[in-house]
């Protein structure tokens, strides 16, 4: 990709990704081609076994395609060895899963502070970002909380702060609201929004909410192993 112009913050090129079956594969993309820009939110909505779960795993650099190249920030990382991959989603990528998977014996400040140290920021740094971005998302009164003594919709929204802590380029989320009531659902949404529109991060969130795919800026499906728009 020109490194002149402006990039996508992810965009795959071709990727083909097939599984071993016995004595044949299953084919899960043949081909698939998709550009997330900064600040856009695409919502990929597909049934179960349709690949999904695999072009998750694929943008998260958790999975190598077998074919294509998968560029983030314009940084080809399909030939990258295991390190480089690893500093990518630790710099560049956020993930938000259906279940929270905050660390039980943590406050939630802790939860969102820990990646930061990871990543080598002093504590003092950690702790102020990990407390301006809880505040932002409603949970200023909430820093010395165990996940244990937090709702689902506060846990996840902690979740999304961890998510984001590292100012990543790109956010991926599996079906962050499908564990949730409605209407929980629906603030968790519009958190993700706030801090999407705030941090200008691309997100490619999958869901079966359509009401909730509805209010991203765009829709796409897998179908035939390609990346095509949600009609």
């Amino acid at each position: 990709m020109s490194s002149g112009q402006p990039q996508p913050a992810l965009f795959l090129s071709k990727v083909e990704r097939r599984y071993p079956q016995g004595e044949t594969s299953l084919e899960v993309l043949r081909g698939g081609d998709l550009a997330i820009w900064p600040g856009e939110m695409v919502a990929l909505v597909a049934p179960s076994g349709t690949g999904k779960s695999t072009l998750l795993h694929l943008a998260g650099l958790l999975e190598k395609p077998d074919g294509g190249e998968i560029y983030v920030g314009g940084r080809p990382t399909a030939a990258m060895d295991d390190s480089e991959r690893t500093r990518i989603r630790r710099e560049d990528l956020g993930f938000v899963y259906q279940f929270h998977h905050l660390l039980p014996e943590f406050s939630a400040l802790e939860n969102v502070v820990i990646p930061q140290l990871i990543r080598g920021l002093s504590k003092a740094d950690a702790r102020s970002r990990a407390s301006q971005l809880l505040t932002f998302l409603g949970l200023g009164k909430r820093l010395d909380h165990r996940p244990g003594e937090l709702s689902g919709g506060e846990q996840q929204r902690v979740a999304i702060a961890r998510a984001v802590a590292n100012a990543p380029r790109l956010l991926l989320a599996d079906e962050p609201t499908g564990n949730l009531d409605p209407n929980t659902a629906d603030r968790v949404f519009q958190t993700l929004v706030a801090i999407v529109r705030a941090s200008k991060l691309a997100a490619l969130i999958a869901t079966h909410n359509l009401e909730l795919a509805s209010r991203m800026d765009r829709q796409v499906t897998i179908r035939d192993g390609l990346i095509v728009p949600l009609t």
